[in-house]
């Protein structure tokens, strides 16, 4: 998956779940300050990433997230791996 594509399905996650409208998911958006994500919104946001990736998210992994730029990286660092049982 592109970086693009990525931000698709991430901002298709944040409509479906927290009806977050799409032209406010851009990198540079704070997920907790601007998009009005808890913590609670952060672990539902984290499974569905991690059905998305089929490959687990570390609670360290997802610990510094601030932006939807953030979330990418992570997502990015997760697909690039081979071996899905590694995260």
């Amino acid at each position: 998956m592109t970086r693009d594509e990525i931000l698709q399905k991430l901002t298709e996650i944040l409509k479906e779940l927290f009806e977050i409208p799409p032209e406010k998911v851009k990198p540079e958006a704070k997920l907790f300050e601007e998009l009005d994500l808890d913590s609670i919104d952060a672990i539902d946001l984290v499974v569905k990433l991690q059905a998305l990736t089929g490959r687990r998210i570390a609670p360290q992994d997802f610990k510094n997230v601030r932006t939807v730029g953030d979330v990418l990286d992570c997502i990015e660092k997760l697909l690039a791996t081979n071996d899905p049982a590694q995260h």
